[in-house]
């Protein structure tokens, strides 16, 4: 598709944009409870998830829900009706000149992220539901679920830098939780330290760009960071580049652009939910949506850095997708799928294509959490991760291996799938750009896709079964939302089609764009196909897949023999990753665990215990000195000498207390005349 920058930044109190939108009315004004209700039930499931019939999975399940149908009664109202743009705020204090406010906002995109998070979140709960029957910690899981899915909420809805950090925090916090489920391994633990690390890292970014952006404008408020933006204020432009770069190394981390992309395939650890839902709506997307939301300051103020992002992102496309083509484990091609596909949406960013990218994470949700749970539901049933396992389920799995197929088919682009649509634009977007190596990188990697997802199908689906057991189709409760997955993967791309489309043509472009802010400037949505470019793609999809076919649907006596690409050269890099992993091992891990840990090691035993020994021996002098001489020879003796010599003098002034008032007169007589004496004695 002819695709421009194809943004609206509007809100309706602003006048003199080019068309107006609703607030959205009571529905926008409560929305903060698609946050808040996930949070609830996070806290009621830690405290009571026990005492419950469903162990908790009740209260999760029943959240993502309330999140699915308020989110998609905000998606129909902005879509249908005139658009919704409305923020609402509580003030919570102040610090430093800041205000700190909970705040939420409601426009084209949070409501389509809403509305994605929902429908996938439940899907992958209910699936959940079936797929952890009997496991352990099968409460705490779906606490840290449930907060998984709640984080990534706060995050979307967020109307200033401090929320959205605390959802983007928070979303790293439960991925840590759920990566590491199965702790007793540990490769699994491993796994969540790794993931976590890395985006800490790549957060110390995000962190210092948020400070300075907030310093430059004086405020957090993203929307009034966007007008800044839109005013062209020369003091926010000096610095809008460094802004615009730490944010999206933070990104980078999240979205796990290359190279800080090595944590993402060892998350595939965490349970088959977990791995759907992260891939698909709430982890990895959370990077696209930050520099989608911030876009603005990418595009008007910082286009070095866009261009940056253009090229991490095509890096990340090519070097991921080849990566899957020699993957064994079936969520581990899925996962390097995963890798490629945010780099297509990176890139359309750094293109200028914000609609194409946003559409793209759109229809990806559905049919890569399809493809999760369908390889869930695989290893579900052959109790292996690996396809060299695998074979001839076809027979024996007919609802998963049907609506694997149709998630797989979107995936390579296929017409009139989703993935079709949403890849067919960011393939325009390049050639409308005038980037033409990123265009037929961008082909090339619609090749791999349509090769490597080919491979998985054909090594799991078809031959004959080579693993042990009997496989078996999975339960309703796993499949029925992958059907429902399947039916958004066939239809979503209709979401955002060119032209006229009827009653279509008055909601398929701009509604699915609009963002909240201020701005005169709007994107022109394509008004027809780009022939040339729709063609070139579906054909690299279908010779994709032809190849596939050729050299993976022949059976032979086992896997190995029957995967019979072998590129002499290439696929040692590719199995051993490009040695990123081995030189990240070798250039920082081990130094740190080496010389530095050592030289930490010595410092701490040799120079900073000895000063805190040193300290406390000079601290046990001297309270001994203290007590012993200060205290017991001083303090103490004074005063108990004191109330030794008050308590003797009292024992004798005791013996004239007798009670006969003829020796009490008698003293006072005597005392009588020695005052006269004394003071005679001073007269003369």
């Amino acid at each position: 598709m002819v695709n421009g920058i194809s943004l609206m930044l509007a809100e309706s109190n602003v006048e003199g944009l080019a068309r107006d939108f609703g607030d959205g009315g009571l529905l926008a004004e409560g929305a903060w409870l698609i946050v808040v209700v996930p949070f609830v039930a996070t806290l009621a499931i830690t405290l009571f998830g026990k005492r419950l019939p469903w162990k908790g999975a009740e209260l999760a399940v029943g959240a993502v829900v309330f999140a699915l149908v308020y989110g998609g009664a905000l998606l129909l109202t902005s879509w249908f009706g005139d658009g919704i743009v409305h923020e609402g705020s509580v003030k919570i204090g102040e610090f430093g000149g800041f205000e700190v406010e909970w705040g939420w906002v409601v426009d084209g995109l949070s409501s389509m992220m809403f509305f994605v998070v929902g429908l996938v979140s439940t899907a992958c709960f209910v699936y959940a539901v079936g797929y952890m029957k009997g496991e352990v910690r099968w409460t705490a899981f779906f606490a840290s679920f449930t907060l998984f899915a709640g984080a990534m909420l706060m995050l979307v809805s967020a109307a200033n830098l401090i929320q959205l950090l605390i959802g983007w925090e928070l979303v790293g916090v439960s991925s840590y939780l759920l990566i590491g489920h199965y702790w007793e391994e540990k490769e699994n633990s491993s796994a969540a330290i790794k993931a976590f690390i890395v985006n800490k890292i790549a957060d110390v970014g995000l962190v210092i760009g948020i400070i300075i952006a907030a310093i430059t404008v004086g405020t957090f408020s993203i929307s009034e960071i966007i007008q800044r933006v839109v005013e062209s204020d020369s003091e926010l432009d000096d610095v809008a580049a460094i802004i615009a770069l730490l944010l999206f190394v933070g990104a980078m981390g999240k979205s796990a652009q290359f190279p800080l992309h090595v944590w993402l395939p060892d998350a595939m650890a965490g349970p088959t939910p977990v791995s759907a839902l992260m891939h698909a709506a709430t982890m990895v997307t959370a990077g696209v949506y930050l520099v989608a939301r911030m876009f603005p300051l990418f595009h008007e103020m910082a286009p070095g850095v866009l261009d940056l992002v253009l090229i991490i992102g095509t890096i990340t496309l090519v070097i991921a997708g080849l990566l899957a083509i020699v993957q064994d484990d079936i969520k581990r091609v899925l996962a390097y799928s995963t890798l490629s596909q945010l780099g297509y949406m990176t890139a359309a960013l750094g293109a200028g294509a914000y609609t194409a990218g946003l559409f793209h994470l759109f229809t990806h949700a559905f049919f890569k959490s399809l493809l999760f749970l369908g390889a869930g539901s695989v290893i579900h049933a052959v109790h292996s991760n690996n396809m060299s396992d695998m074979g001839g389920l076809r027979k024996y799995m007919p609802r998963t291996f049907w609506t694997f197929i149709i998630g797989s088919l979107a995936l390579a682009g296929i017409a009139p799938l989703a993935g079709f649509f949403s890849k067919d634009e960011i393939l325009a977007s390049f050639n409308e750009a005038n980037q033409p190596i990123v265009l037929l990188l961008g082909l090339v990697t619609a090749f791999i896709t349509a090769l490597y997802m080919a491979r998985a199908v054909f090594l799991t689906f078809f031959g004959e079964y080579k693993g042990q057991g009997s496989p078996h189709e999975s339960p309703a409760i796993m499949t029925v939302p992958m059907m429902v997955l399947a039916g958004f993967a066939v239809v979503a791309g209709l979401f955002n089609v060119p032209g006229q489309i009827g009653a279509f043509n008055e909601w398929v472009s701009t509604r699915f764009v609009e963002t909240v802010g201020a701005s005169e400037f709007l994107g022109e949505h394509a008004t027809s196909f780009d022939v040339p470019v729709l063609l070139l793609g579906l054909l690299a999809g279908l010779a994709g897949i032809y190849l596939g076919y050729r050299l993976y649907y022949p059976d032979a006596a086992t896997q190995k023999e029957r995967d019979r690409l072998y590129v002499r050269g290439l696929w040692p890099v590719l199995e051993n990753k490009y040695y990123i992993d081995d030189l990240y091992m070798e250039g920082v891990v081990n130094p740190i665990k080496g010389p530095i840990a050592r030289f930490i090691d010595w410092t701490n035993s040799y120079i900073i215990d000895y000063v805190v020994n040193l300290v406390g021996m000079f601290t046990r002098v001297v309270g001994k000195v203290v007590y012993g001489v200060l205290d017991q020879r001083g303090i103490d003796l004074a005063i108990n000498e004191v109330s030794a010599g008050a308590g003797f003098l009292g024992g004798k002034l005791r013996y004239i207390q007798t009670g006969k008032i003829q020796q009490y007169a008698t003293w006072l007589f005597l005392g009588a005349v020695a005052l006269v004496i004394g003071f005679w004695i001073k007269v003369t």
